[in-house]
C-alpha cells in the first residue's frame, strides 16, 4: 500500500514537473530543446501521410459502401469480431424483381421475355459487383486500415513518449540552471573572510554551508540531466526508425494502389462484356411494336425480318435440325461475342446444348440456348458427360 501511494505520489510529482515546464515554454519562460531538421522532416511526412491515408480510406469505403447504416452495421459487426452478414448487391436484387415480374407477366410474351434476359444481365452485373468489392476491401482498405490501426498507432505512441522525454530533459536544464545560480550566489555572499575576533562567527558559517548544499544540489541535477539526455536520445532514437519506416509504407500502399485499379479494370471491363451480350440478345428479341401491329408485306416479297443479309444467315443456321442422339451439354468456360449472326454469343458458366453438324469444321459445334442457335467455339466449352 505504501509502495502505491508512492508511486501515485511520484507520478502525480513528474506530471505536474512537465506541466508546469510545458506552460513555461508557452509563455516563453524556459528553453525548448529543438529536434534536427531531419527528424522535422519525417514528423511532417509522417503526419501528411496519416492525414491522406485516413481521406482515401473513408472516401474509398464511401464508394465500395455508399450506405452510412450499412457501414456502421459491418463495423459493429466487426468489433464484435462477428462474421458480417450475406448482402444481396442492387444489381442481383434488381435482376431478382425483374425475373419475378417476368413470371408474372409470362415468359412468352414479348416484355416478359425482355425482363428475363436483362434481369439475368443484372443478377451477374451484381455477382460481378460483390467479386469486385471484396477484391478491393481485402487488397486495399485493409492494409489502409492496418497502416492506421497498427503502424500509426505504434508511432503516436512512440512520439508521445520522447515529447514527455524532452520535457523532463528541460526541466533538468531548467533545475540545474537554477542550482548554478544558486550556487553562485551563495559563494558570493560568502567571499567577506570572518571576524574570528567575534565570540560566533555565525554568518561565515551559514554562508559556508548553504554553499555546501547548493553545491550537492547541482550535482544532483547535472546528474539527472545526463540521464534524462540518454532516455531522451534514445527514444529519439526509436522514434526515428519507426519515422523513416513511413518509406516502405508508401511502397506498400502504393502496389495496393495497383491491384485495386486492376481490380477496379477488370470490374468495367466484365460489366461491359456483359453489356453487349445483353444488347445483342435484345436485338433478337422480338419488341412490342413489331407484334402489336404488323404491315402486311407486298405480294411475293420475303417475310418481314428475313429481308437482311443477317438475318438470312441466321436463318439457314436455326434450319439445322438437333439430332436425336448425339447432343450434349456443355459449360462455358469464358465469355464469347459473337462475329455475326450464325454464332451464338456465349457467357461464362453458362450451360449449353451443343451437337455436331456434318461438313462442319471440328473447331465449331452447334450450340442451342432455349430458342437461340448458333455456331460456337470449341475451345470455349467444357464438354459434360
Amino acid at each position: 500500500m505504501d509502495f502505491n501511494v508512492k508511486k501515485l505520489a511520484s507520478g502525480a510529482g513528474l506530471f505536474f514537473t512537465r506541466a508546469v515546464q510545458f506552460t513555461e515554454e508557452k509563455l516563453g519562460q524556459a528553453e525548448k530543446t529543438e529536434l534536427d531538421a531531419h527528424f522535422e522532416n519525417l514528423l511532417s511526412r509522417a503526419d501528411c501521410t496519416k492525414l491522406w491515408t485516413e481521406k482515401i480510406y473513408r472516401q474509398t469505403e464511401a464508394l465500395l459502401q455508399p450506405n452510412p447504416s450499412a457501414r456502421i452495421e459491418e463495423f459493429l459487426y466487426e468489433k464484435l469480431d462477428r462474421k458480417v452478414p450475406s448482402r444481396m448487391t442492387n444489381g442481383e436484387l434488381l435482376g431478382q424483381n425483374m425475373l419475378d415480374a417476368a413470371r408474372e407477366f409470362g415468359p412468352g410474351t414479348p416484355y416478359g421475355s425482355t425482363l428475363i434476359e436483362v434481369g439475368e444481365c443484372e443478377r451477374r452485373l451484381g455477382a460481378a459487383e460483390r467479386e469486385f468489392l471484396q477484391s478491393a476491401a481485402i487488397g486495399f482498405l485493409t492494409p489502409l486500415r492496418n497502416f492506421l490501426e497498427g503502424d500509426w498507432r505504434t508511432i503516436s505512441k512512440e512520439r508521445r513518449l520522447l515529447e514527455n522525454l524532452r520535457l523532463d530533459l528541460d526541466a533538468c536544464k531548467t533545475r540545474l540552471k537554477k542550482a548554478k545560480l544558486a550556487e553562485a550566489k551563495a559563494g558570493c555572499d560568502g567571499e567577506m573572510a570572518p571576524d574570528f575576533q567575534e565570540t560566533r562567527p555565525r554568518n561565515y558559517v551559514l554562508s559556508a554551508s548553504a554553499s555546501a548544499l547548493w553545491s550537492e544540489e547541482v550535482d544532483k541535477a547535472e546528474h539527472e540531466l545526463r540521464v534524462a539526455q540518454t532516455e531522451f536520445d534514445r527514444q529519439t532514437e526509436v522514434t526515428r526508425l519507426l519515422l523513416e519506416g513511413i518509406s516502405s509504407t508508401h511502397v506498400n500502399h502504393l502496389r495496393c494502389l495497383h491491384e485495386f485499379v486492376e481490380a477496379q479494370a477488370a470490374y468495367h471491363k466484365q460489366c461491359h462484356v456483359h453489356m453487349q451480350g445483353l444488347q445483342k440478345e435484345l436485338g433478337r428479341l422480338p419488341n412490342a411494336s413489331s407484334t402489336q401491329s404488323p404491315s402486311p408485306a407486298p405480294p411475293g416479297s420475303a417475310p418481314e425480318g428475313l429481308g437482311s443479309p443477317v438475318e438470312t444467315d441466321t436463318l439457314k443456321i436455326e434450319e439445322v435440325q438437333a439430332p436425336a442422339t448425339g447432343t450434349r451439354k456443355a459449360k462455358v468456360l469464358y465469355d464469347y461475342d459473337a462475329a455475326d449472326s450464325s454464332e451464338l454469343a456465349l457467357l461464362a458458366d453458362e450451360l449449353i446444348t451443343v451437337y455436331t453438324v456434318p461438313g462442319m469444321d471440328s473447331d465449331w459445334l452447334v450450340g442451342e440456348r432455349g430458342n437461340q442457335k448458333g455456331k460456337v467455339p470449341v475451345t470455349y466449352l467444357e464438354l459434360l458427360s
